[in-house]
């Protein structure tokens, strides 16, 4: 899964800032920290975000913070000399862009550092078949600069679990305040919803620390809202659980000819399963290649996961995918079932995706939205003429489902509104760095066509923030439903002069 919102993209040069001005930041901070300007050695690769398409916008300066202090001097350095400050926790990864700015670019990379505390009162546990979950077992604190592929060792090494998205590279920071979904998101509910603490950098220089008991409707809409909307993140701090025990994992693949039963099938066993916050899936569809043969060739339709209990269970509940395609297939697809470590299982689901130069459109599915195979079949077709380009990630759509201890959060209790569906779909399209402009506005125009070829009469009433899309038009809605009021009102109190904002900020 991708990161949430950072601020306005915007092609250009910021205002001119004196030299003076410059030394007098570089000089306010830590020893751990650097600025850094255009000319550099240091600035390229940090100005460079993740995803390449807008690889154009350059930051006037770039601080890489050490400390809540580094973060708390450039945000008023930069409000005094009138620049913009963005934070990037990460790379980068925004699909829109909203982690890069022409002004001052705040990297919070070096912020690293991970702590845990044990549970003081008494944990519980369950037991799920061969895995054994100790709820409430203690407590991890992250740094703004933590990424999910930091927080996967913990699994490894200490038996500690905080739910993650699926990309390595993605930061905590953005996951968390757009919502969080992945692989466990249904057994331990959103990264969102094991948030108890955040330290928050105000516009106004202020460090606040958001919780429960503790500037509540700011941790209210952190819990959802989004990033660089209220403030800058410098830490999070989250209820962990501890495994023992081994879970069932599947990765599961046809070609393109079974995509109508096999997504008919899979969205039927997502609803029967909706209340089992043990089974996780994510379902697609997808191609890649340059030529029309490789595009035909490469399309197909997958589907993995992992569950929590036994592993006979598991082959229950996949019975009906098992069944479908060729003898090969479905010899293929029994053995790809099989039962592994939690730590394993982390990496087996990992990926790096997409890459280079890519966009995306997001739509949240709910039991009266669910594609039909007119649907399916339209998008299968658009899929065979995708474009094509150098990117081998290609293009397609990706469904994570939703349900268990996510929808049992009402709507209004975090800022994230998404409570009572089934997937959050992602149609993606990427291309690399090589391609021609001409790729490049084929692949954006096929995305379009792709998405309306998924929803003829209207799109989805629902878009997920961490997917933004800034041709979204009723973006407020789609994001945020009833919750968008309450979030202006956070915005206007713990950022009245609208400081942080990009073009899908709150209150824009």
């Amino acid at each position: 899964m991708k990161a949430s919102p950072g601020a306005a993209a915007a092609t250009g040069t910021a205002e001119p800032v004196s030299p003076r001005d410059w030394k007098r930041l570089a000089a306010s901070l830590s020893p751990g920290a650097t600025l850094y300007r255009p000319g550099n050695p240091g600035y390229p690769p940090l100005a460079l975000p993740f995803n390449h398409r807008y690889a154009g916008i350059h930051p006037a300066g770039i601080v890489a913070c050490a400390t809540t202090r580094d973060v708390r001097e450039a945000i008023c350095w930069a409000r005094a000399v009138g620049l913009p400050a963005v934070p990037r926790s990460s790379l980068g990864h925004n699909y829109a862009g909203y982690s890069t700015t022409t002004g001052l670019l705040l990297n919070m990379s070096r912020m690293k550092k991970i702590s845990t505390v044990p549970g003081r009162g008494a944990a519980r546990s369950r037991a799920y078949g061969p895995i054994k979950v100790v709820h409430g077992a203690g407590t991890v604190t992250v740094g703004a600069g933590v990424t999910n592929g930091d927080l996967h060792p913990l699994l490894e090494d200490q038996g500690i679990f905080v739910p993650t998205g699926r990309c390595p590279s993605v930061g905590v920071a953005g996951l968390v305040l757009g919502g969080g979904i992945g692989f466990s998101d249904k057994m331990f509910g959103l990264t969102c919803d094991r948030l108890v603490a955040t330290t928050v950098v105000l516009a106004d220089g202020r460090v606040v620390e958001a919780a429960e008991d503790s500037e509540p409707d700011l941790f209210w809409a952190c819990r959802g809202g989004a990033g660089n909307n209220f403030g800058v993140h410098t830490s999070f701090t989250f209820q962990y659980e501890r495994f023992q025990g081994d879970v069932g994992f599947y990765r599961l693949s046809w070609n393109l000819d079974s995509v109508l039963p096999v997504m008919a099938t899979a969205q039927r066993i997502a609803q029967e399963t909706e209340d089992d916050k043990r089974f996780h899936l994510r379902l697609g569809i997808g191609t890649h290649g340059r030529t029309r043969d490789q595009i035909r060739a490469n399309a197909g339709v997958n589907a993995l996961g992992q569950y929590y209990g036994p592993l006979d269970e598991l082959r229950a509940v996949l019975a009906p995918l098992l069944a479908i395609g060729t003898p090969e297939e479905r010899a293929r697809n029994c053995s790809a079932v099989r039962e592994v470590t939690p730590a394993e299982a982390s990496t087996l689901l990992s990926a790096t995706t997409p890459v280079e130069k890519f966009a995306a459109k997001s739509a949240v599915l709910n039991s009266r939205t669910l594609l039909d195979d007119r649907q399916v079949a339209a998008a299968a077709e658009r899929l065979l003429d995708w474009p094509g380009s150098g990117n081998p990630e290609g293009a397609g759509l990706a469904m994570f489902a939703l349900g268990g201890e996510i929808n049992r959060v009402p709507r209004r209790a975090t800022a994230f509104v998404h409570r009572d569906d089934l997937f959050i779909l992602a149609a993606e399209t990427s291309w690399a760095d090589y391609d021609s402009p001409e790729v490049a506005a084929a692949n954006v125009h096929w995305l379009h066509d792709f998405y309306d070829a998924l929803f003829p009469a209207a799109p989805p009433e629902h878009s997920y923030q961490n997917f933004p899309d800034p041709k979204l038009r009723d973006w407020r809605e789609a994001y945020y439903g009833v919750n968008y009021p309450r979030l202006v009102r956070v915005k206007r109190k713990y950022d009245p002069t609208d400081f942080f904002r990009y073009p899908q900020g709150i209150g824009s």
